[in-house]
């Protein structure tokens, strides 16, 4: 199993990597979610299948991990940079 770094335990430089990364991969997966979520309410509205609106709302919890993860990396940058 992969162990986990801590954030306290990564460089200055090590986190800016990784801000830069999880930015890219929250923005590339937030454009593919919106035009899937797009996409499923038009077939939802088109074939009367209004359940597929949920499972288009589901889908933005695929971002969540990613969102949170960016937000710890940013509060430690931000820790670091007052002290």
């Amino acid at each position: 199993m992969k162990k986990e770094n801590k954030l306290s335990a990564l460089t200055l430089e090590e986190l800016y990597a990784a801000q830069k990364k999880l930015r890219g991969w929250v923005a590339g997966f937030s454009i593919a979610m919106v035009l899937l979520g797009i996409v499923l309410i038009y077939l939802a509205v088109k074939s009367e299948m209004y359940a597929l609106i949920s499972v288009a709302a589901g889908g933005l919890l695929v971002l969540l991990p990613g969102i949170t993860r960016l937000a710890q990396v940013n509060a430690e940058i931000r820790s670091r940079k007052s002290a």
